[in-house]
């Protein structure tokens, strides 16, 4: 069972690995591991319960869904699918590789959206950290 001690220290190192990642692949992969971390963490499940009572979904940034296509673009690099997985995920795969292979230019929309990406992770650190230090005198 994880303590919010633990989990404020892994949310805290893995963003910290986002916000030191030079531009390039890598700065892609600790974006893959800071948000496969907080999909995984069950700290978070309150924000990812979709439109259910209680999600706290509103309070994380519409543009996380990006992230999520860094996520799963990184998945499907790593384990290849047989078939066909849709539009989104195959332009990420694309994109993501053009990135790995060093071939970058505006028109890749990841690698445009790098720094953009960089800050909004900074931002959903901010809401889940807060989240984990308890609750906010809200009323």
């Amino acid at each position: 069972m994880s303590t919010p001690g633990n989990v404020q220290t892994t949310l805290n190192k893995r963003f910290k690995e986002v916000n030191e990642a030079p531009a390039g692949f890598d700065f892609f992969v600790s974006l893959h591991d800071f948000v496969g971390f907080i999909e995984s963490a069950p700290s978070f499940s309150a924000f990812f319960a979709g439109a259910k009572k209680g999600s706290r979904a509103a309070e994380i940034p519409p543009k996380y869904s990006v992230m999520k296509q860094v996520y799963q673009g990184i998945e499907d690099i790593k384990a290849p699918q047989n078939g066909d997985i849709g539009h989104d995920r195959y332009t990420a795969v694309r994109e993501l590789s053009a990135i790995k292979k060093k071939d970058v230019s505006d028109s890749n929309g990841f690698w445009k959206r790098r720094e953009s990406l960089r800050k909004l992770a900074g931002d959903v650190h901010a809401t889940l950290s807060a989240h984990i230090s308890g609750p906010t005198a809200e009323k």
